[in-house]
Protein backbone atom coordinates (compact mmCIF):
# COMPACT_ATOMS: atom_id res chain seq x y z
CA UNK A 1 0.00 0.00 0.00
CA UNK A 2 1.20 3.61 -0.74
CA UNK A 3 1.83 6.35 1.91
CA UNK A 4 -0.52 8.72 1.52
CA UNK A 5 0.56 12.79 1.43
CA UNK A 6 -1.90 14.97 3.35
CA UNK A 7 -3.24 17.56 1.94
CA UNK A 8 -2.93 21.11 4.21
CA UNK A 9 -6.40 22.57 3.52
CA UNK A 10 -8.20 18.78 3.85
CA UNK A 11 -8.05 17.27 7.33
CA UNK A 12 -9.73 13.93 6.31
CA UNK A 13 -7.68 11.04 6.51
CA UNK A 14 -7.64 7.73 4.10
CA UNK A 15 -8.66 4.76 5.38
CA UNK A 16 -7.26 3.15 8.24
CA UNK A 17 -7.43 -0.27 5.92
CA UNK A 18 -5.19 1.34 3.78
CA UNK A 19 -2.14 1.54 6.20
CA UNK A 20 1.05 0.38 4.71
CA UNK A 21 2.60 -2.79 6.55
CA UNK A 22 4.80 -0.49 8.37
CA UNK A 23 1.98 0.76 10.08
CA UNK A 24 2.27 4.64 8.90
CA UNK A 25 -0.81 5.54 6.54
CA UNK A 26 0.10 8.98 6.25
CA UNK A 27 2.58 11.40 5.91
CA UNK A 28 2.01 15.65 6.17
CA UNK A 29 -0.55 17.92 7.32
CA UNK A 30 -0.78 19.74 10.38
CA UNK A 31 -1.39 19.41 14.18
CA UNK A 32 -4.06 21.45 14.64
CA UNK A 33 -6.97 20.46 16.48
CA UNK A 34 -9.47 19.55 14.33
CA UNK A 35 -7.18 17.17 12.48
CA UNK A 36 -5.86 15.38 15.73
CA UNK A 37 -9.39 14.74 16.68
CA UNK A 38 -10.18 13.41 12.82
CA UNK A 39 -7.66 11.37 13.38
CA UNK A 40 -8.70 9.37 16.41
CA UNK A 41 -11.72 8.83 15.30
CA UNK A 42 -10.22 7.88 11.75
CA UNK A 43 -8.40 5.15 14.38
CA UNK A 44 -5.33 6.94 13.48
CA UNK A 45 -2.95 9.11 15.36
CA UNK A 46 0.69 10.97 15.39
CA UNK A 47 4.19 9.66 15.91
CA UNK A 48 7.31 11.14 14.85
CA UNK A 49 10.71 12.14 16.13
CA UNK A 50 11.51 15.44 15.87
CA UNK A 51 14.11 15.16 12.91
CA UNK A 52 11.00 13.56 11.05
CA UNK A 53 8.06 14.44 8.80
CA UNK A 54 4.67 14.46 10.34
CA UNK A 55 3.59 10.71 10.32
CA UNK A 56 0.37 9.05 11.32
CA UNK A 57 -0.03 6.01 12.09
CA UNK A 58 -2.74 2.95 12.21
CA UNK A 59 -1.28 0.08 13.18
CA UNK A 60 -1.93 -3.97 12.75
CA UNK A 61 -2.75 -5.30 15.27
CA UNK A 62 -3.67 -2.26 17.25
CA UNK A 63 -2.69 -2.71 21.05
CA UNK A 64 -5.91 -2.14 23.25
CA UNK A 65 -7.20 -2.55 27.50
CA UNK A 66 -10.75 -3.43 28.60
CA UNK A 67 -11.19 -1.17 31.33
CA UNK A 68 -12.76 -3.71 33.01
CA UNK A 69 -9.79 -5.57 32.40
CA UNK A 70 -7.44 -4.52 34.08
CA UNK A 71 -5.17 -6.32 36.24
CA UNK A 72 -4.56 -5.44 39.67
CA UNK A 73 -1.71 -7.49 41.05
CA UNK A 74 -1.98 -8.45 45.15
CA UNK A 75 1.40 -5.78 45.84
CA UNK A 76 -0.60 -2.89 44.23
CA UNK A 77 -3.61 -3.21 45.73
CA UNK A 78 -1.74 -2.94 48.79
CA UNK A 79 0.15 0.21 47.32
CA UNK A 80 -3.67 1.34 46.87
CA UNK A 81 -5.14 0.38 49.78
CA UNK A 82 -2.52 2.22 51.50
CA UNK A 83 -3.00 5.15 49.18
CA UNK A 84 0.67 5.44 48.77
CA UNK A 85 0.01 8.41 46.43
CA UNK A 86 -2.50 10.68 45.77
CA UNK A 87 -4.46 10.66 42.51
CA UNK A 88 -6.19 13.59 40.76
CA UNK A 89 -7.78 14.14 37.22
CA UNK A 90 -6.73 17.36 34.72
CA UNK A 91 -4.96 19.66 37.71
CA UNK A 92 -1.94 19.84 35.99
CA UNK A 93 -2.07 18.77 32.10
CA UNK A 94 0.70 20.86 31.07
CA UNK A 95 2.93 19.27 34.06
CA UNK A 96 2.51 15.68 33.01
CA UNK A 97 2.87 16.09 29.11
CA UNK A 98 6.37 18.23 30.19
CA UNK A 99 7.14 15.03 32.30
CA UNK A 100 6.44 12.84 29.85
CA UNK A 101 8.63 14.87 27.54
CA UNK A 102 11.52 14.76 29.44
CA UNK A 103 11.63 11.78 31.44
CA UNK A 104 14.57 9.23 29.51
CA UNK A 105 13.04 6.47 27.46
CA UNK A 106 15.97 3.96 27.13
CA UNK A 107 14.01 1.72 24.40
CA UNK A 108 13.41 5.08 22.65
CA UNK A 109 16.63 7.00 23.05
CA UNK A 110 14.76 10.12 23.08
CA UNK A 111 11.41 11.82 23.25
CA UNK A 112 9.28 11.86 20.43
CA UNK A 113 6.95 14.64 22.09
CA UNK A 114 8.10 17.59 19.99
CA UNK A 115 7.36 21.41 21.12
CA UNK A 116 4.75 21.44 18.61
CA UNK A 117 3.11 18.07 19.60
CA UNK A 118 2.74 19.49 23.21
CA UNK A 119 1.81 22.37 21.92
CA UNK A 120 -1.07 21.07 20.10
CA UNK A 121 -2.17 18.61 22.86
CA UNK A 122 -2.58 21.37 25.55
CA UNK A 123 -4.87 23.01 23.00
CA UNK A 124 -6.77 20.08 22.91
CA UNK A 125 -7.10 20.08 26.89
CA UNK A 126 -8.01 23.69 26.68
CA UNK A 127 -11.15 22.46 24.86
CA UNK A 128 -11.81 19.42 26.35
CA UNK A 129 -10.49 16.55 24.62
CA UNK A 130 -7.19 15.65 25.80
CA UNK A 131 -7.43 14.62 29.43
CA UNK A 132 -4.56 13.61 32.09
CA UNK A 133 -4.05 12.15 35.17
CA UNK A 134 -1.51 13.19 38.13
CA UNK A 135 0.07 11.18 40.59
CA UNK A 136 1.48 12.81 43.67
CA UNK A 137 3.64 12.26 46.65
CA UNK A 138 3.29 14.80 49.15
CA UNK A 139 2.52 17.72 46.87
CA UNK A 140 5.34 16.39 44.46
CA UNK A 141 3.97 15.11 40.89
CA UNK A 142 5.51 11.71 40.70
CA UNK A 143 3.91 9.97 38.10
CA UNK A 144 1.15 10.39 35.28
CA UNK A 145 -0.32 10.19 32.13
CA UNK A 146 -2.78 11.93 29.41
CA UNK A 147 -4.59 10.89 26.35
CA UNK A 148 -7.81 12.03 24.06
CA UNK A 149 -11.53 11.01 25.12
CA UNK A 150 -14.45 10.95 22.39
CA UNK A 151 -17.48 9.02 23.31
CA UNK A 152 -16.90 5.77 25.13
CA UNK A 153 -13.65 5.47 23.58
CA UNK A 154 -10.08 6.66 25.51
CA UNK A 155 -7.01 6.86 23.16
CA UNK A 156 -4.01 6.77 25.51
CA UNK A 157 -0.73 8.89 24.69
CA UNK A 158 2.10 8.46 26.96
CA UNK A 159 2.85 8.27 30.24
CA UNK A 160 5.72 9.05 33.24
CA UNK A 161 6.98 7.66 36.64
CA UNK A 162 9.66 9.44 38.61
CA UNK A 163 8.36 6.87 41.36
CA UNK A 164 8.09 3.02 41.78
CA UNK A 165 4.42 2.24 40.61
CA UNK A 166 3.43 5.83 39.96
CA UNK A 167 2.00 5.85 36.66
CA UNK A 168 0.67 2.13 37.45
CA UNK A 169 -1.59 3.52 40.54
CA UNK A 170 -2.66 6.42 38.43
CA UNK A 171 -3.45 4.13 35.41
CA UNK A 172 -5.89 2.00 37.37
CA UNK A 173 -7.71 4.78 38.79
CA UNK A 174 -8.08 5.53 35.47
CA UNK A 175 -9.51 2.29 34.28
CA UNK A 176 -11.29 1.96 37.46
CA UNK A 177 -13.23 5.15 36.47
CA UNK A 178 -13.53 4.98 32.84
CA UNK A 179 -14.97 1.50 33.73
CA UNK A 180 -17.49 3.00 35.85
CA UNK A 181 -18.34 5.51 33.08
CA UNK A 182 -19.51 2.57 30.61
CA UNK A 183 -16.18 3.16 28.46
CA UNK A 184 -15.82 0.63 26.16
CA UNK A 185 -12.16 0.84 25.03
CA UNK A 186 -8.60 2.40 25.90
CA UNK A 187 -6.62 2.75 22.84
CA UNK A 188 -2.45 1.68 23.90
CA UNK A 189 -1.70 1.83 20.33
CA UNK A 190 1.26 0.06 20.60
CA UNK A 191 2.60 -3.26 22.39
CA UNK A 192 4.71 -3.12 25.25
CA UNK A 193 5.36 -5.52 27.90
CA UNK A 194 4.52 -3.53 30.30
CA UNK A 195 0.98 -2.68 29.35
CA UNK A 196 0.26 -6.20 28.46
CA UNK A 197 1.39 -6.73 32.30
CA UNK A 198 -1.73 -4.41 33.29
CA UNK A 199 -4.39 -6.40 31.21
CA UNK A 200 -3.54 -4.81 27.61
CA UNK A 201 -4.25 -6.97 24.62
CA UNK A 202 -3.48 -7.09 20.76
CA UNK A 203 -6.90 -6.92 18.82
CA UNK A 204 -6.94 -7.28 14.17
CA UNK A 205 -7.31 -3.06 13.19
CA UNK A 206 -10.51 -4.09 11.96
CA UNK A 207 -11.82 -4.94 15.11
CA UNK A 208 -10.29 -1.87 16.50
CA UNK A 209 -11.90 -0.20 13.71
CA UNK A 210 -15.41 -1.31 14.79
CA UNK A 211 -15.04 0.17 18.31
CA UNK A 212 -13.79 3.47 16.85
CA UNK A 213 -16.97 3.55 14.19
CA UNK A 214 -19.14 3.43 16.51
CA UNK A 215 -17.40 6.26 18.81
CA UNK A 216 -16.77 8.28 15.71
CA UNK A 217 -19.11 10.80 16.50
CA UNK A 218 -16.51 13.21 17.80
CA UNK A 219 -18.88 14.03 21.32
CA UNK A 220 -16.52 15.49 24.06
CA UNK A 221 -16.91 17.81 26.64
CA UNK A 222 -14.63 20.45 28.34
CA UNK A 223 -15.56 19.09 32.03
CA UNK A 224 -13.20 18.51 35.16
CA UNK A 225 -12.85 14.66 35.64
CA UNK A 226 -11.64 15.76 39.35
CA UNK A 227 -15.25 16.69 39.84
CA UNK A 228 -16.65 13.58 38.22
CA UNK A 229 -14.15 10.77 38.74
CA UNK A 230 -13.20 9.28 42.70
CA UNK A 231 -10.44 7.82 43.69
CA UNK A 232 -11.65 5.59 46.46
CA UNK A 233 -11.94 2.45 44.78
CA UNK A 234 -9.81 0.39 47.18
CA UNK A 235 -10.21 2.50 50.60
CA UNK A 236 -14.50 3.19 50.57
CA UNK A 237 -16.09 1.45 53.50
CA UNK A 238 -18.74 -0.84 52.26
Amino acid sequence: MPIFQLEDDNILFPPARLTDESGILAVGGDLSSERIIEAYASGVFPWFNPEDPLLWWSPDPRCVLFPENIKVSKSMRQLLRRETYTVTFDQDFAGVIDACQKIYRPDQGGTWITDEMKEAYINLHNIGFMHSVEVWDDGELVGGLYGGSMNKAFFGESMFSFKSNASKFGFIMLCKNLEEQDFEIIDCQMHTDHLESMGAEEIPREAFLMYIDRNQERKFEKQDWNKKFRTDFYTAKS
